[in-house]
């Protein structure tokens, strides 16, 4: 049996840059950090007294006899990738709801690539399980996704990412003092919408624009620089919030149904309680809100946002990794001829 842990993400700057449509003519920038709450997926052998081959259990359970009946688009597409023979229980459970902007469905095909890999006895480098979840989800299962998350939930940590027209990833962990990091992260909030949305939808909508949103994107692009300088400096992060509060506005041009009126209103609320800026996380339409304010003012926007759940977090800088492993319940079952 394997249990693996992979982090939920947040991105501060440069959403809408990591998508091939934009990056391999114009280059993208990225700053994400990882975060203290999880993805775990428990993956195992199965033994073979059933009908079927394949036990799947999230918010759906699926019995089934042939990967290509799986539901789950990960799930089918990394089974066929790395052809997994039959008999496999996957199981998954999140800290957090899935689509809520934190880059769940990325989250999970990481995590269920380590989970698989080291079923089979392999070990696989983070950096190379993220770009092998890039190539998963963009041309196996073809969804409208980005590269940022898949890299962000694999390595972890405060990253500067930078995408090449040459399809080349760099990924550069920022190197800022711990003084400096608890700084940020008592500036932060994150508050729950309590509405999920299907991403892909929006972010084949923001890819689709693209073309007529290059001023926009490459001013998103930009802040990635601008909030590396701030976070480089001893200037005043207040500056950082501010560059949120830009950027958000910018995003919410992209598409039609990037924000909600919950979303206005809440956002609203926050700025007239102290926050400084926010966003939302994602491609938009709801779950997560990331608000930056000064750490006295944090009181004040629980109270008027208390209808709303508020989410403790902290940075992490683990990425993707394996909390339990028994080599010895991980032997293949030997099903009988025609299983």
């Amino acid at each position: 049996m394997i249990i693996t842990k992979t982090p939920f993400r947040i991105s501060f700057f440069g959403g809408g840059t990591d998508y091939p449509t934009w990056y391999r003519e114009n280059g993208g920038a990225v700053l994400s950090t990882s975060i203290d709450k999880y993805a775990y997926i428990t993956c195992r052998y199965l033994p073979p007294f059933f009908e079927y081959k394949y036990r799947i259990s999230y918010t759906l359970n699926e019995h089934v006899k042939e990967i290509g009946e799986i539901q789950h688009p990960s799930v089918r597409g990394c089974l066929n990738y790395l052809k997994i023979q039959p008999g496999l229980e996957i199981h998954y459970d999140g800290d957090l709801p899935a689509r809520t902007g934190l880059g769940s469905s990325s989250t999970f095909t990481v995590g269920l690539l380590k989970s698989l890999y080291a079923l089979t006895g392999k070990v696989v480098g983070n950096l190379e399980l993220g770009h092998e979840a890039i190539h998963i989800e963009q041309n196996v299962i073809r969804e409208n996704v980005g590269c940022q998350d898949q890299l962000a939930a694999a390595v972890g940590g405060l990253n500067h990412m930078e995408f090449g027209p040459d399809d080349r990833i760099l990924v550069t962990p920022l190197i800022v003092s711990k003084e400096r990091m608890n700084q940020l992260q008592s500036h932060l909030m994150l508050v729950f919408t309590g509405l999920s949305r299907v991403g892909v939808k929006l972010a084949g909508d923001i890819i689709q624009n693209t073309p007529k949103k290059k001023e926009e994107l490459r001013a998103i692009q930009q802040m990635v620089k601008e909030a590396l300088k701030i976070l480089n400096s001893s200037a005043d992060l207040t500056a950082f919030g501010k560059l949120l509060h830009e950027s958000w506005n910018i995003k919410k041009t992209l598409a039609d149904g990037i924000t909600t009126p919950l979303v206005d209103d809440l956002y609203g609320a926050a700025l007239k309680a102290g926050a400084v800026g926010g966003k939302l996380l994602g491609a938009g339409g709801g779950g997560f809100v990331l608000l930056f304010a000064p750490p006295e003012r944090h009181g004040q926007i629980r109270e008027s946002l208390k209808k709303f759940l508020h989410i403790p977090f902290e940075f992490e800088n683990f990425g993707s990794q394996i909390v339990y492993y028994k080599p010895e319940d991980s032997l293949r079952w030997q099903f009988p001829a025609g299983r």
